[in-house]
């Protein structure tokens, strides 16, 4: 399954480097760079959780199909228009309706995972969720690297035309794997309100905790390209983020390789706290070549805390509510890093890079004092049934 959905999920990886170059390259303005970013990372985050509520009330194929169809016209519609210089004002609100459109494939599959394995080995579920997140990171690191080639040999606008190629494909392999078609609605999706998924309080800390994280990572995003072209080498921004992406897939191989022990909740706040530790010598980073180490180290706390958090999500979402459950943390993450790509992008214009890294530590930091205040709220049943020395896998 996973590797039927892999060019799916690659856009996931090309769409905020591809769409920094592409309007840095036909406007000349990280700012507008940012802005429309940040419309197709908002549009993502408000979007996800009434696709996934749709999706657990309707079903898969009747929801992701023409959802899909529609992300694809609206982003081809922004390479044109930008191409022939349009008012950025138009490209914002195009970007903002293919991010609107994009299914959240990601959030589709983690909860399938539960379904899969509850009749198997559940103990294997957090495995699972690791072995996802390696990918996603690993995604990270091709997709940018790819998108730097492409602009380099050819023009960004070749990376945001193959993204949802590579997604109309994708799904069509993802939609015919046999967990994938034996999908049922819950008899419980219609019970949970106006609130939906939001009703679990551990759902709601993942959000606050994931805001913030969130608004770090998209500005490191923004920065990371700049800090680039300080440097005097402007093709290697795929290269600095995708190293970043390659320390979080390292990260998440040497959290799923091993057994852990006690409350997860407890385990995600300690990862939190961790992830500030690596993003403050950003910002002293005198060359390339000792920025590419860095952020390989800021980029080791990513996968790991994620997986945490996505498992929590699993356990604490109401029954019939697991797709958008997932969904919820995914919105709070896209928005903090629409928020974090346009604040990024006025701090790299004004006061510059360095101040830009200091704010991303800054956003890191928040994430790590609320998870340290929210974390007894991540507590499930799963806890209470099998004590406080579980071994999760």
């Amino acid at each position: 399954m996973l590797a039927a959905e892999l060019p799916a999920r690659l856009p996931v990886g090309i769409n905020g480097i591809a769409l920094v170059l592409f309007m840095r390259q036909h406007s000349g303005s990280y700012a507008e760079a940012g802005a429309v970013a940040a419309a197709f990372g908002f549009a993502v985050g408000i979007s996800a959780p009434l696709i996934g509520r749709m999706i657990d009330r309707r079903g898969l194929v009747p929801v992701v199909v023409p959802f899909t169809v529609l992300h694809a016209i609206s982003m081809l519609a922004l390479v044109v228009c930008g191409i022939e210089g349009a008012p950025v004002g138009l490209l914002v609100v195009l970007a903002a309706l293919a991010g609107a459109f994009i299914p959240p494939l990601g959030s589709i599959s983690r909860s399938l995972w539960p379904r899969i394995l509850e009749h198997e080995d559940p103990g294997l579920l957090g495995t699972a969720l690791a072995l996802e997140g390696v990918l996603i990171e690993l995604i990270f690191v091709t997709g940018p690297l790819l998108t730097a080639l492409l602009a380099a040999v050819w023009d960004p606008a070749v990376a945001l035309v193959l993204s949802p190629i590579l997604l109309c494909a994708g799904l069509a392999g993802f939609l015919a794997q046999p967990p994938v078609r034996a999908w049922r609605i819950s008899d419980a999706a219609e019970h949970h309100g106006p609130m939906g998924a939001l009703r679990s309080p551990g759902i709601r800390t993942l959000v606050l905790v994931t805001l913030p994280m969130g608004f770090c990572f998209g500005a490191m995003e923004v920065t990371l390209p700049a800090f680039a072209e300080a440097q005097g080498h402007r093709p290697l921004a795929g290269v600095l983020v995708a190293t970043w992406s390659f320390g979080s897939a390292i990260g998440g191989l040497a959290y799923g390789a091993r057994s852990w022990r006690g409350a997860p909740g407890r385990r995600y706040a300690r990862l939190a706290m961790l992830l500030p530790l690596g993003y403050l010598p950003l910002a002293l980073a005198p060359t390339i070549p000792v920025m590419i180490p860095l952020a390989i180290l800021a980029g080791c706390c990513i996968a790991p805390t994620l997986t945490a958090g996505n498992q929590i999500a699993g356990e604490v979402a109401p029954a019939g509510a697991e797709t958008e459950a997932y969904t919820w943390p995914v919105t709070a993450l896209v928005v903090g890093l629409a928020i974090g790509n346009t604040v990024a992008g006025a701090l790299v214009e004004g006061p510059g890079w360095r101040t830009a890294f200091l704010v991303s530590a800054c956003g890191a930091a928040g994430s790590a004092a609320l998870a340290a205040l929210r974390w007894r709220t991540l507590a499930s049943d799963r806890d209470s049934r099998y004590g406080a020395n579980t071994v999760e896998a």
